[in-house]
């Protein structure tokens, strides 16, 4: 709820809006924005996902329709108010032309004058914070993280190990580093105008306290 509090204030979006939530998951913001009143489709490439989203929003009688979609073909010209992708959801396939190619469908899919909010973790505070492992517990689940920046600081490497109830499960997953400069000029090439970059979804400055990448660009 406070991200989403953050969000709307951020982008002026109105109730009633229609706002596509790129790679949704379990539609944690997706829900949120159809608990206040706005008409919301989540996408998502993760079925057991989108299958707890849909259940919730049924429970609840939402406003909000979920779809399993590869966000390198969705599109939906001129159907959205505003677009979000949130937590590091973006730039995970290894050609750098299908990274563009989401930015591409989701300027298509925005009316004029509509707005994309981009959330994730910049090159900048990456490396002003970089710890090459850590690990964290919760309701005795395990999290071991163990990350390396590769191709001259453009990809960080992950490997993740999770241990619950004393099964151990293994994934690696690799996604292309952006600096806020980079961002910018990635969005630009897309299409948008009146690019802004911040440092957190509030709107603070992105500077040395930064706490995440925010870039919001609008058609």
């Amino acid at each position: 709820p406070e991200e989403v509090d953050k969000l709307v204030t951020l982008l002026a979006i109105e109730p009633e809006d229609h706002v596509l939530d790129c790679a949704c998951g379990p539609g944690r913001h997706s829900l949120e924005l159809a608990r206040r009143g706005f008409q919301v489709t989540g996408i998502d490439r993760t079925l057991s996902y989108l299958s707890s989203a849909r259940q919730r929003a049924i429970a609840e009688g939402l406003t909000a329709e979920f779809f399993l979609e590869d966000i390198r073909h969705f599109s939906r010209p001129n159907a959205f108010a505003a677009a979000i992708s949130m937590y590091t959801s973006f730039g995970y396939f290894d050609d750098p032309a299908e990274n563009r190619q989401v930015l591409l469908n989701l300027y298509q899919s925005l009316k004029d004058g509509g707005v994309l909010l981009l959330e994730l973790s910049g090159k900048e505070i990456i490396a002003r914070d970089f710890q090459t492992r850590d690990w964290l517990e919760r309701d005795g689940v395990f999290m071991l993280e163990e990350r390396t920046v590769v191709a001259d600081w453009t990809r960080m490497e992950n490997r993740w190990i999770v241990v619950n109830q004393g099964e151990i499960n293994e994934f690696r997953i690799t996604h292309w580093l952006y600096s806020a400069g980079e961002l910018k000029a990635l969005l630009s090439e897309c299409g948008f105008q009146r690019i802004a970059i911040y440092g957190d979804l509030a709107g603070a400055a992105y500077d040395q306290e930064a706490k995440r990448l925010v870039a919001v660009g609008y058609k």
